[in-house]
């Protein structure tokens, strides 16, 4: 079964075509920095590798661009898309009304409408990401694997808020979570190279940022919410921020709730620390001098150990720590941050091993580090064709 695999993120579109239930991954590609003037476009096959920068102002262009070179003449892997029997998408939030993968139907398309306002940056692009799919894939099943699915395991204890009870049972106001596609696959790859059930904190680090505490191989907390809001520091995200903040805005200062939800969504985070959304530029400018980079990287760090100490607590012990995504794999200076002066949880960075880039999982604490730091690269995509592929193989 060949399933094309579309991952919508808030600035980004990760895509795959996948042989299952071999797991041969036919073509891979992504596009990042969507809606800027250098947005960066790959594409790879077995015998091609192509990279262009090129302005793709949104979503929509960059899922047409992605389709024209899977069907290309020269550099293409299908002929037609009779070949491709579905499509998983990768679906941010599903509320209440989603804890499983689902077939695509018009019905399920409106409740993941009806979520907008809980993931202004990604249930659009997912739902756009469908439309699109729908349009170029005709005769194959769409499929929503949602994010929040992993995260059902929360117990009531940490998902519930301390708001009036009738708000979680008649309107469903908890805590979802989120990047659960992610969290589930690498702390399953890390649980295999640990070789035991274990306590694991896996901090997934992009545009968007969460973390997850993971006792035998499920979810008891996460860093976002109700909504992919609060928590870690993020691309243009704030995180957590003291909700008096808000009133203070809207009461004295004179901001209308629009504004404010449009501040703290896509203007806050390290855009609105540093001017810039982008952990290569902030690094960068840091390195040059930027104080205001610097700070922000250091305040980001400084988020993330936070919540590693408090999910030690929740856990009650850890073995490990597990960085993925974007930032996670490749920054070595964000890693360097967060796990200097971790001593008392047993985090000892070894530097030479944080240098080492690489594609596979891989330890960069010292030997004698009682807690393992491990790097783990996410492949969201595999494990959407895995659920993709277990709902229709029958």
């Amino acid at each position: 079964m060949k399933i094309v695999i579309i991952n919508s993120g808030s600035s980004s579109i990760k895509y795959q075509l996948i042989d299952m239930p071999l797991n041969e991954v036919i073509c891979s590609g992504m596009i990042d920095r969507i809606g800027l003037e250098t947005s960066n476009l790959s594409y790879v096959t077995n015998t091609t590798k192509l990279e262009e920068t090129l302005p793709i102002p949104n979503h929509k262009i960059g899922l047409e661009k992605i389709a024209k070179l899977l069907m290309d003449e020269t550099v293409g892997v299908i002929k037609s898309t009779n070949e491709i029997e579905a499509v998983g998408h990768r679906v941010v939030h599903g509320g209440s009304a989603f804890s499983n993968t689902v077939v695509i139907n018009t019905e399920v398309k409106d409740k993941i409408k009806q979520l907008f306002d809980l993931a202004p940056l990604h249930n659009p692009a997912n739902l756009e990401g469908i439309n699109v799919a729908e349009e170029i894939f005709k005769n194959a099943q769409q499929v929503a694997v949602f994010d929040t699915a992993f995260h059902q395991s929360i117990p009531v204890v940490a998902h519930k808020f301390a708001l009036p009870n009738y708000l979680l049972t008649e309107n469903k106001i908890r805590v979802y979570g989120f990047h659960g596609t992610s969290h589930k696959y690498v702390s399953e790859k890390a649980i295999a190279h640990l070789d035991k059930n274990s306590n694991i904190i896996t901090i997934h680090l992009g545009n968007g940022c969460s973390m997850t505490a993971i006792k035998d191989g499920k979810s008891i907390d996460h860093t976002l919410g109700f909504g992919p809001m609060n928590g870690l520091i993020m691309g243009t995200r704030s995180g957590d921020v003291d909700q008096s903040v808000i009133f203070y805005l809207v009461n004295s200062l004179g901001y209308s709730l629009e504004a404010v939800n449009t501040m703290l969504q896509k203007q806050s985070g390290m855009l609105g620390l540093t001017g810039y959304s982008d952990l290569r530029d902030i690094e960068l400018n840091a390195e040059n001098g930027n104080v205001d980079c610097q700070l922000a990287l250091a305040m980001n760090a400084y988020r993330i150990k936070k919540y590693i100490g408090s999910y030690s607590a929740a856990l009650n012990g850890l073995d490990a720590i597990v960085f993925t995504a974007g930032i996670g794999e490749n920054s070595s200076y964000i890693r360097k941050l967060v796990c200097t002066d971790m001593d008392y949880f047993g985090i000892k960075l070894d530097e030479s091993k944080n240098e080492i880039r690489s594609k596979e999982i891989r330890e960069i604490s010292t030997t004698d580090s009682k807690t393992k730091i491990l790097v783990v690269p996410t492949n969201e995509e595999i494990e959407i064709a895995n659920q993709v592929f277990e709902l229709l193989k029958n």
